[in-house]
């Protein structure tokens, strides 16, 4: 026995920190209907226990010792109600006892407790969120945990009942030469679990490819040593496609991404040739808790030749970071540093060719299914368009795979090359509208004149939307352009036939005075104002320069510079608006000034709300209105008296 241990309380009882404390009493008083998943958690975790260990003897032989055969050991006994689930992985020491079981409230925790707060059943969720060893309580009155660190002479118990705190105490002879002991004491209503054939069925159902042997032994069996192997430790990925069932794929996608759906797609292949490596990767249905985390971390596990590394390399690029699986290399080498990792050309090669590998079936499914690749697009076409922002190389394919909600279709999904099919005669661009809101969008006024002509705009109002556009050039020869940037360009397209009713249009002249009067009055606050095609039914919109940034991005880039740097926008005025044309004629005709100044700085603010903000001076906006309100009513009044 080692000095610390020696020297440590013979029982410290510690409390949970308030996250861990609020998630054990969710699994104590909450009735799941599905409590199986505690052993595939416990299971789980003891697997991975023995990865860490196989890892860290790479580089120390020693932590192997003469037990080289890394297994787990699950014992139930059902007459003394208790379930026993062993490993002789990496261990714990104390300090990891404490900080892994108890005071540290994980980010997975928290995130676990706001997606499960009024929701109910939360068990398929336990494993996603990384909180799986506190399943444990969903089933027993008391969880004992007695764990050796491998290289150590020290020996720990951790306890608990769930209700609040916790023990620690030096272990006793009875602890394992190395790895760890979970024994949970059964509660009176999980008496089954104490069952072997019961243990046995979940095993076979949830663990059967976890990558180390698990093995089932009664507590009366007379060789330490026998015990039933239900699963074999043997990887699934290195295993022909064709002996593989859907289930076994579905409940291996379980093991490595703690999600509880179903794969929406399955990618399983070994290349050969100047690199050997296996790959089995899954997409999931639904969306992972972590998809928009700010790191933006992939979960793709590498292993080199079945030796687990990490599942933190970047073996995916950070835009297929909803891609769940294994890679496995024969030619990596085994003691990978992440420095290594970030430079190693071999990795390179493979993570060039993978990405095109999943890129390529995400097409086949586009071509196949289109109502799979739709509920795909669903989930994750915001995370896929990150990659025409940050990947030029594979620009073209992402367009190919993207899909749009289109003031055509605006519930369905359009690709760019139907686009691109019904375009109008004479259209030379792509065109797109960005916003936050999709109704406030497809109602937008940039939109009116592409609208009366008949011209398909895409709708887009994912946050990434205003990125990736910045760095799209053109699709098929066809450049895209947003409606709010520059002029529209729209005369060489006709108004549709059907609009026969159209209103007469300000004379050219008069609408030059109007407009050269509303710029000297409104000065910097625009830097033109100009006649529009884009308008139809709206007397006035606001659209960025010529040379200017998309309306949408200016604004999300000034909420990042508390709204310095912004260019003033362009007024664009419709000719054939009664309105616009009787303000024409008066300022042709050298009509009041003061009206007129009126009517700029309120048309200005019109369009500014339209454009979804509050006006840019809110309190001369509120005094004009007022004004022009006065003074119409009084004119009213005197109507009415005389």
């Amino acid at each position: 026995m080692s000095d610390q241990q020696e020297n440590a309380p013979a029982t410290e009882t510690r409390a949970f920190e308030a996250d861990v404390a609020r998630l054990l009493h969710l699994m104590v008083h909450s009735v799941y209907s599905n409590k199986d998943v505690f052993l595939r958690e416990l299971i789980s975790n003891a697997a991975d226990a023995c990865e860490k260990l196989r890892y860290r003897a790479l580089t120390d032989p020693s932590v192997m010792g003469s037990d080289s055969a890394l297994k787990v050991v699950v014992e139930p006994d059902k007459e003394a109600g208790r379930l026993t689930i062993a490993d002789n992985g990496i261990g714990m020491s104390r300090e990891d006892l404490v900080e892994n079981l108890g005071t540290i409230a994980r980010s997975g925790t928290r995130a676990f407790l706001d997606a499960t707060a009024g929701k109910g059943d939360g068990s398929g969720l336990i494993g996603q969120f990384g909180v799986g060893f506190y399943s444990a309580f969903m089933v027993a009155s008391e969880v004992v945990v007695t764990s050796r660190a491998a290289g150590s002479d020290e020996a720990w118990t951790w306890r608990s009942d769930g209700t609040g705190s916790f023990t620690v105490e030096p272990a006793g002879d009875e602890a394992p030469a190395r790895g760890t002991r979970v024994t949970l004491i059964l509660g009176d209503e999980s008496k089954e679990f104490g069952e072997q054939a019961t243990v046995e069925r979940i095993i076979r159902h949830y663990s059967a490819h976890v990558p180390v042997p698990v093995v089932v032994r009664t507590p009366d069996a007379a060789d330490a040593e026998a015990g039933k192997e239900v699963v074999d430790g043997t990887a699934l990925w290195v295993k022909p496609k064709q002996e593989i069932s859907a289930d076994e794929y579905k409940e291996f996608y379980h093991f490595v991404s703690g999600n509880w759906d179903a794969p929406a797609l399955t990618i399983h292949y070994r290349a050969e040739g100047r690199q050997e490596y296996s790959v089995l990767l899954f997409v999931p249905e639904t969306r992972p808790f972590d998809l928009f985390d700010p790191e933006r971390k992939g979960r793709v596990r590498l292993y080199v030749r079945r030796v687990f590394i990490t599942d933190d390399a970047e073996v995916l690029p950070s835009w297929l970071r909803f891609v769940r699986g294994v890679i496995d290399s024969q030619d990596l080498p085994l003691n990978l540093s992440r420095e290594m990792l970030q430079t190693n050309p071999v990795l390179a090669s493979i993570r060039k060719a993978v990405t095109n590998r999943v890129l390529s079936e995400l097409e086949k499914m586009a071509e196949n299914d289109a109502d799979a690749y739709a509920k795909f697009w669903e989930a994750f076409g915001a995370v896929l368009k990150e990659g025409i922002y940050e990947d030029g190389e594979r620009r073209e394919t992402l367009y190919k795979l993207s899909r749009f909600h289109t003031t055509t279709d605006p519930e369905g999904w359009r690709s760019l090359s139907d686009y691109i099919g019904a375009m109008k005669e004479n259209q030379t661009a792509i065109y797109y509208a960005i916003g936050d809101d999709p109704e406030k969008l497809a109602a937008s006024p940039h939109l009116e004149g592409f609208r009366a002509r008949g011209i398909e705009v895409l709708l887009l109002t994912d946050p990434v939307d205003s990125f990736w556009v910045q760095a799209a050039t053109d699709f098929e020869g066809k450049p895209l352009q947003s409606v709010t940037q520059g002029k529209a360009d729209l005369d060489a397209i006709p108004l549709d036939d059907s609009d026969t009713d159209k209103p007469e249009a300000a004379r050219e002249g008069d609408l030059a005075a109007l407009t050269a009067l509303f710029k000297q009055e409104l000065g910097d606050r625009v830097s033109d104002v100009r006649p529009s095609e884009r308008l139809a039914t709206s007397p006035a919109c606001l659209v960025a320069p010529d040379l200017g940034p998309d309306r949408q991005f200016e604004r999300l880039m000034a909420r990042q510079s508390s709204g310095r740097g912004r260019m003033p926008p362009v007024l664009e005025l419709n000719p054939r608006h009664p309105l616009v044309r009787s303000l024409s004629e008066k300022a042709s005709a050298g009509g009041a000034a003061s009206e007129l100044t009126e009517a700029a700085f309120l048309l200005l603010a019109s369009a500014e709300i339209l454009d979804g903000e509050a006006p840019s001076d809110p309190a001369d906006f509120n005094k004009r209105l007022l004004s022009m309100m006065e003074q119409a009513f009084a004119g009213t009044d005197a109507a009415a008296s005389g």
